[in-house]
């Protein structure tokens, strides 16, 4: 797997502080992509075990809150190949940091079934996860105003939720919560 870029103080890609991964490969290709350089499998530099280390003592800072991972897209078998012994090692090593990601996919209808994302490594990876933007971006659909989203179709799911309630059970932002006071 490649990656196109690492951001190391990321506040637009999950709550808090975050350490954001970007992956390449991508075959969602959604009309005005923001990063649709990232579409290429080919795209950016190898992630290896010094890259993992790397974003390991990124992580390790108790003001990072967390991983989000990006694309390109996630949820592509080849990057999940890939991706699932990282987040392992996320976790274990890390374990109060939150794991967002992003991905083109449907939570329930194409991550959770039949679909050309799901492989024998899909289940485990989504056990991983805290937080899942699902959802293709739609430009018809695009709001300014969504927070951690770009169009309006995208969800936020709150992934351990809908794991349990087996039905997809939306993630409340902190800052919602906050505006609710």
């Amino acid at each position: 797997m490649n990656y196109g870029e690492i951001k190391t103080c990321d506040i637009a890609n999950g709550e808090g502080v975050r350490i954001s991964l970007f992956v390449s490969g991508c075959t969602h290709h959604c009309k005005n992509c923001f990063n649709p350089e990232t579409w290429s499998f080919d795209y950016g530099r190898p992630f290896t075990k010094d890259t993992e280390d790397y974003i390991i003592s990124c992580l390790a800072p108790d003001y990072i809150d967390g991983l989000s991972l990006l694309g390109g897209e996630p949820f592509e078998p080849q990057n999940q190949s890939v991706l699932l012994p990282f987040l392992r090692r996320v976790k274990r090593e890390l374990p109060n940091k939150t794991i967002w990601c992003y991905t083109g996919y449907l939570f329930d209808r194409e991550l959770l079934s039949e679909s050309r994302a799901r492989c024998e490594h899909t289940d485990e990876m989504l056990s991983l996860i805290d937080v899942l933007v699902d959802g293709e971006f739609v430009q018809d659909l695009y709001d300014i105003s969504l927070s951690f989203r770009g169009s309006s179709n995208q969800r936020i799911i709150d992934v351990k939720k809908s794991l349990e309630a087996n039905r997809v059970m939306l993630y409340s932002l902190a800052s919602e919560q906050i505006n609710r006071l």
